[in-house]
């Protein structure tokens, strides 16, 4: 699997912490063709699913849980972020290297400029942990 450094969200980020991505992508505004009323619709992929790899770097210690969402917004401050995509609450026990999270696809529904992730712990902070998210060429399957 191939990651791009303008793809990434989070490169070894420690996550002790409910904390969004180091990183958020600019989507671009959609352009609009000559002569029509309005903006292109924003069309994610086509009919082509976009590979996200969220991967667990190191293990998580002393949280209960970690949950990873999609956040979409159309200001860089995500002031008024929206979720559009999530994963259940993810069990430490589980939360070990080389664990990838279940958000495996961009949604066909991002419609807004920015895009980031957020990590939401559950329980007490994280004393350890670490997570590797971008959008990827491929996941890697060991099956």
């Amino acid at each position: 699997m191939l990651l791009d450094e303008n793809t990434l969200f989070s490169e070894d980020q420690a996550v002790t912490a409910t904390a969004a991505s180091t990183n958020y992508m600019d989507l671009g505004s959609p352009a609009t063709v000559p002569g029509a009323p309005a903006a292109l619709v924003r069309n994610i992929g086509g009919a082509n699913d976009i590979p996200l790899l969220v991967q667990v770097t190191a293990a998580f210690a002393t949280l209960t849980s970690l949950t990873v969402s999609i956040e979409v917004d159309d200001n860089t401050s995500f002031s008024s972020a929206r979720t559009v995509a999530s994963t259940a609450a993810i069990p430490a026990a589980e939360l070990v290297a080389g664990y990838i999270a279940s958000l495996s696809v961009l949604p066909h529904t991002i419609n807004e400029r920015y895009m980031r992730l957020k990590y939401t712990v559950g329980g007490s902070n994280a004393t350890a942990g670490t997570i590797t998210a971008s959008i990827a060429t491929g996941l890697q399957t060991n099956g």
